[in-house]
Protein backbone atom coordinates (compact mmCIF):
# COMPACT_ATOMS: atom_id res chain seq x y z
CA UNK A 1 0.00 0.00 0.00
CA UNK A 2 1.37 3.44 -1.03
CA UNK A 3 2.16 5.84 1.93
CA UNK A 4 -0.14 9.11 1.66
CA UNK A 5 1.56 11.89 1.07
CA UNK A 6 1.78 14.93 3.22
CA UNK A 7 2.74 18.59 3.36
CA UNK A 8 5.47 20.17 5.05
CA UNK A 9 4.87 23.81 5.68
CA UNK A 10 8.15 26.25 6.02
CA UNK A 11 7.52 26.36 10.10
CA UNK A 12 8.62 22.35 9.63
CA UNK A 13 11.90 22.94 8.04
CA UNK A 14 12.95 26.63 10.01
CA UNK A 15 12.76 24.24 13.83
CA UNK A 16 15.07 22.05 12.24
CA UNK A 17 17.89 25.02 12.43
CA UNK A 18 15.86 26.38 15.95
CA UNK A 19 17.59 25.19 19.37
CA UNK A 20 15.61 27.77 20.71
CA UNK A 21 12.93 25.31 20.70
CA UNK A 22 14.50 21.96 21.43
CA UNK A 23 11.01 20.15 21.70
CA UNK A 24 9.84 21.31 18.51
CA UNK A 25 12.91 20.64 17.21
CA UNK A 26 12.95 17.30 17.58
CA UNK A 27 8.94 16.57 16.39
CA UNK A 28 10.32 18.14 12.86
CA UNK A 29 13.70 16.32 12.61
CA UNK A 30 11.68 13.36 13.11
CA UNK A 31 9.27 14.30 10.68
CA UNK A 32 11.14 14.95 7.55
CA UNK A 33 13.39 12.03 8.41
CA UNK A 34 10.62 10.07 9.01
CA UNK A 35 8.70 11.55 5.58
CA UNK A 36 12.02 11.74 3.77
CA UNK A 37 12.74 7.65 4.21
CA UNK A 38 9.02 7.60 3.35
CA UNK A 39 9.14 9.63 0.05
CA UNK A 40 5.92 11.22 0.90
CA UNK A 41 6.77 14.79 2.00
CA UNK A 42 5.64 17.84 -0.91
CA UNK A 43 6.83 21.16 -0.53
CA UNK A 44 6.37 23.95 -2.70
CA UNK A 45 8.72 26.35 -3.87
CA UNK A 46 6.92 29.05 -1.55
CA UNK A 47 8.12 26.68 1.41
CA UNK A 48 11.83 26.67 0.17
CA UNK A 49 11.76 30.49 0.28
CA UNK A 50 9.94 30.71 3.68
CA UNK A 51 12.80 28.48 4.90
CA UNK A 52 16.01 30.86 3.30
CA UNK A 53 14.42 33.88 4.48
CA UNK A 54 13.91 32.84 7.65
CA UNK A 55 17.01 30.58 8.39
CA UNK A 56 19.33 33.28 7.25
CA UNK A 57 17.69 36.26 9.06
CA UNK A 58 16.07 35.62 12.07
CA UNK A 59 17.78 32.55 12.59
CA UNK A 60 21.40 34.01 11.67
CA UNK A 61 22.39 30.25 9.55
CA UNK A 62 24.59 30.78 6.93
CA UNK A 63 23.62 31.00 3.36
CA UNK A 64 25.69 28.63 2.36
CA UNK A 65 24.50 26.14 5.44
CA UNK A 66 20.47 27.75 4.40
CA UNK A 67 21.28 26.61 0.67
CA UNK A 68 22.71 23.21 0.91
CA UNK A 69 20.05 22.52 3.09
CA UNK A 70 17.42 24.21 0.52
CA UNK A 71 19.18 21.78 -1.41
CA UNK A 72 18.33 19.17 0.55
CA UNK A 73 14.71 19.78 1.33
CA UNK A 74 14.11 20.04 -2.46
CA UNK A 75 14.61 16.88 -3.04
CA UNK A 76 11.27 16.19 -1.43
CA UNK A 77 8.26 16.08 -3.81
CA UNK A 78 7.74 20.40 -4.78
CA UNK A 79 5.18 21.97 -6.38
CA UNK A 80 5.03 24.86 -8.46
CA UNK A 81 2.37 27.11 -8.33
CA UNK A 82 0.88 28.66 -11.76
CA UNK A 83 -1.63 31.78 -12.27
CA UNK A 84 -4.17 29.33 -11.94
CA UNK A 85 -3.42 28.26 -8.34
CA UNK A 86 -2.71 32.12 -7.02
CA UNK A 87 -6.83 32.76 -8.46
CA UNK A 88 -7.60 30.00 -6.44
CA UNK A 89 -5.42 30.59 -3.23
CA UNK A 90 -7.24 34.61 -3.60
CA UNK A 91 -10.53 32.42 -3.51
CA UNK A 92 -9.50 30.43 -0.77
CA UNK A 93 -8.43 33.56 1.07
CA UNK A 94 -11.67 35.28 0.92
CA UNK A 95 -13.68 32.15 1.98
CA UNK A 96 -12.14 30.88 4.84
CA UNK A 97 -10.55 33.94 5.94
CA UNK A 98 -7.02 33.11 6.12
CA UNK A 99 -3.91 35.01 4.49
CA UNK A 100 -2.80 34.71 1.20
CA UNK A 101 0.14 33.15 1.71
CA UNK A 102 -1.77 30.08 3.71
CA UNK A 103 -4.22 29.97 1.37
CA UNK A 104 -1.22 29.25 -1.85
CA UNK A 105 0.57 26.46 1.08
CA UNK A 106 -3.18 24.81 1.52
CA UNK A 107 -3.69 25.38 -2.91
CA UNK A 108 -0.24 23.57 -3.15
CA UNK A 109 -0.75 20.95 -0.69
CA UNK A 110 -4.76 19.98 -2.67
CA UNK A 111 -3.13 19.90 -5.64
CA UNK A 112 -0.22 17.99 -4.72
CA UNK A 113 -3.10 15.43 -3.89
CA UNK A 114 -1.97 15.72 0.42
CA UNK A 115 -4.86 15.27 2.59
CA UNK A 116 -3.02 16.29 5.58
CA UNK A 117 -0.80 19.73 5.80
CA UNK A 118 1.39 19.67 8.68
CA UNK A 119 1.89 23.54 9.94
CA UNK A 120 1.00 25.37 13.32
CA UNK A 121 0.05 28.47 11.34
CA UNK A 122 -3.90 27.39 11.13
CA UNK A 123 -6.26 25.95 12.95
CA UNK A 124 -5.43 21.86 14.35
CA UNK A 125 -8.25 19.81 13.04
CA UNK A 126 -9.17 22.36 10.48
CA UNK A 127 -10.63 21.23 6.98
CA UNK A 128 -9.54 23.41 3.85
CA UNK A 129 -10.25 22.67 0.03
CA UNK A 130 -9.76 18.80 0.99
CA UNK A 131 -6.69 19.19 3.27
CA UNK A 132 -6.70 18.58 7.30
CA UNK A 133 -5.00 20.76 8.93
CA UNK A 134 -2.18 18.95 11.56
CA UNK A 135 -0.14 20.58 13.78
CA UNK A 136 2.74 18.26 15.09
CA UNK A 137 3.57 20.50 17.83
CA UNK A 138 0.81 19.82 19.59
CA UNK A 139 1.79 17.85 23.01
Amino acid sequence: MATSKVFLDSNLLIYTDDARSPAKQTTAMRLIETHLHQRSAVLSIQVLQEYFSVATGKLKISPEIAKEKVGIFGSFTVFQPSTTDVLAAIDLHRLHKISFWDAMIVRAASQSGCRTLLTENLHHGQRIDGVEVVNPFLS
